[in-house]
């Protein structure tokens, strides 16, 4: 090639991808994050069986009559048994499929292919086990040929402290099986909707300590905590020294009537879904919920299975097998069917 002058852009144009040494940098940028909110939160325990059980009690009612004779014979029995509950665990997995020449190649950020696939998948499969434990999804056993175990997700067990739009209704744990809820018409989140749930599960005898929804949600009841009809005292901040000012603009923990502490989690994994309404709309769940009394049960943890080696291709599995264990759903509460495009109001 014959050139007045030789500038960089001759020297990028010869065939075959030019004549200038590609300049790459050694890493890998993500920005998917890993955090996972719930999971994060709730506590975690081993499982025995496809179906994890467990029992449920709560306190009788004061009995303000309860006034006797001495002397008296002991009366009838007051004993009262629990309730037994499952869910069914959920087998997640990740396939990978790495050549060994992808192995051997000297590729940018990462020594291994194949180790580095499957690290990446495997936090693939905690990221889907987060979003699933918030699925409105009823539970059902596995049948060995074409139906997969599913765990009812959170919203399905909930049926004490609900609160739903019109023509909404609650699933719930009935022999054996987790019924998922019936979505409601949408509507926007109010103040005394927050308030309401909160004082439902104080009533029961829960404390929740954290109020979950999706970041879309939790902006808008923040942004609501600045309105001039917001029934919350008035944000103040009192700023000494010489380092700069900060500029509070959001709302991170609610204390409620009961001298609950409420922390606004927000949750990029939390999904949306179709509203009960005839044109559906996408709506989200804000859950309010004590963390000590929901468990992640595991069968099996997330582990890395070897497969056969096909031609020059080395294959793995990774699965997790695991469940939502929901001790006691009066300790939780849900307020569904919400579209965070309504601003909040009183």
């Amino acid at each position: 090639m014959t050139t007045a002058n030789t500038d960089d852009f001759d020297l990028r144009s010869q065939e075959f991808n030019g004549l200038v040494n590609e300049s790459v940098m050694q890493a890998v940028w993500d920005i998917s994050k890993i955090s996972l909110e719930f999971l994060d939160r709730i506590g975690s325990d081993r499982v025995g069986n496809h179906f994890a059980e467990w029992t449920i009690d709560a306190l009788s009612d004061p009995d303000i009559l309860n006034a006797n004779v001495d002397g008296a014979d002991a009366g009838t029995d007051d004993s009262v048994l629990g309730t037994r509950v499952g869910n069914f665990t959920q087998l997640l997995n990740k396939v990978v499929r790495v050549s060994m020449r992808a192995r051997a190649v000297d590729t940018i950020g990462f020594a291994d292919t194949l180790a580095y696939q499957v690290m990446r998948r495997q936090q693939e499969i905690r990221r889907d086990l987060n979003a699933t434990m918030l699925e409105n999804q009823a539970s059902n056993a596995d049948d060995g040929d074409a139906v997969p175990g599913r765990l009812g997700g959170l919203p399905s067990w909930l049926t004490t402290n609900t609160s739903r739009g019109v023509g909404g209704a609650d699933g719930g744990f009935s022999a054996g099986i987790v019924s998922a809820a019936t979505a409601g018409d949408a509507r926007g989140l109010t103040e005394t909707l927050f308030r309401d749930l909160a004082q439902s599960i104080y009533e029961q005898g829960g404390n929740p300590s954290v109020a979950h929804s999706t970041p879309s949600m939790i902006r808008n009841f923040s942004n609501y905590g600045f309105e001039e009809t917001a029934r919350i005292a008035r944000l103040q901040r009192n700023e000494q020294g010489q380092g700069a000012a900060t500029a509070v603009a959001s709302i991170g923990v609610w204390l409620t009537d009961f001298n609950v502490t409420l922390e606004l989690v927000s949750d990029r994994l939390q999904q949306v879904h179709d509203s009960g309404d005839i044109i559906p709309v996408d709506v989200v769940d804000m859950f309010m919920y004590e963390p000590e009394f929901l468990m992640e049960g595991t069968l099996q943890g997330v582990q890395v299975v070897e497969l056969a080696t096909t031609g020059t291709a080395q294959n793995r599995e990774m699965i997790n097998d695991t469940t939502l264990k929901v001790l006691n759903e009066a300790a939780h509460g849900v307020i569904a069917d919400l579209d965070p495009t309504i601003a909040v109001v009183q």
